[in-house]
This record gives structure tokens, C-alpha cells and sequence, in this order.
């Protein structure tokens, strides 16, 4: 799976998946109609693709979901704004792969946020599956906030210097 950025024309597609999505939250303790806010609107969908925080989730050249990206460089920190996958791929392990390339694509972000309904017993438990931890409860919603571990990929020059024990200044 990858991601990349959605343009205008993939827009219709995808609030007909995130439609399908969104409606299953009927099944993990949510109401006919709790669904995000802008879940169903086209236009919405087309204004978070021109300021570029629409994702799609493709596999190959299949479509397979979205994510509402909102990165944040001054502090190093992506906030998770909505994810979802088409119903007729759920259970299927395509949210933790979507997760993890979400995660990968932003390789400076030290932290993602998100937050999701307390209701929502699929989302939550999806969540703290994946390492996020609660940082509030609020108003209905779990906020929840994941730190990067914290990695830094050696160039091969230092990699050899550090296993010839030879000091460098980082």
C-alpha cells in the first residue's frame, strides 16, 4: 500500500467510499447518521484535496481508501484528521497498513495526533493497537498521540565509524 496525494477528479470516489466506511460505525456502538462531520460532501472532500490534506490509499492502482492529513513542520507533528477504508476491504488488515504508511510518509514527524468518538469500540481499540496512548478524554472523543521512536538512519561513513569505534560529533 501507498499514499498519495488526491487531486479533484478522485474526489466523487472517494466520498462514495468514505460513505460505505462510515456507515459500518453502526455496527461498534454508533447511532444511524454518527458519522464525521463533511463524511458525505463532495465539496468538502474537493477542499481538503486542494489544500492538499487529502490522501488516497492505494494498493497497485486500486483505491482502497483515504486519510485527511494535516502535517505541521513547525512542531514536527502530523495530526491524523480522518482515516478511513472501503467497507468491502474492512478486517482485512488494510487500516494497520494504512496507518503505517501514513507513518512512514512523514519520516521528520516525531508525533501523530488524532482523536475518535469514545463510542467507537473498533477505532479505539484499532488505536491503542497500534502504540497510540490517550492523552485526553473530551467531549465524547479519545484524543490519542503516538511518538516516533526515536531512529536516526547512519550515513554508511558514520555506520563505519561507529563500528570501528571511531568518535564523531553529531
Amino acid at each position: 500500500m501507498y499514499i498519495v496525494k488526491a487531486e479533484a477528479n478522485h474526489v466523487e470516489k472517494i466520498v462514495d467510499m468514505s460513505i460505505r466506511a462510515f456507515e459500518t460505525d453502526v455496527n461498534v456502538g454508533g447511532a444511524k447518521g454518527d458519522c464525521p462531520p463533511g463524511f458525505d460532501s463532495v465539496e468538502w472532500h474537493k477542499q481538503m484535496a486542494r489544500e492538499g490534506h487529502l490522501y488516497r490509499a492505494m494498493i497497485r492502482k486500486d483505491l482502497v481508501g483515504a486519510a485527511i492529513l494535516f502535517p505541521n513542520e513547525t512542531k514536527n507533528s502530523v495530526y491524523i484528521g480522518r482515516i478511513f477504508i472501503d467497507s468491502i476491504y474492512h478486517r482485512k488488515g488494510y487500516g494497520i497498513r494504512l496507518m503505517e504508511c501514513i507513518e512512514k510518509n512523514f519520516p521528520c514527524a516525531a508525533e501523530f495526533d488524532l482523536d475518535t468518538p469514545s463510542w467507537n469500540a473498533r477505532t479505539n481499540a484499532f488505536y491503542e493497537k497500534l502504540g497510540y496512548c490517550i492523552v485526553k478524554v473530551e467531549d465524547g472523543f479519545i484524543f490519542y498521540r503516538k511518538k516516533k521512536e526515536r531512529t536516526q538512519e547512519l550515513s554508511s561513513d558514520l555506520r563505519r565509524q561507529v563500528m570501528n569505534n571511531q568518535p564523531e560529533m553529531i
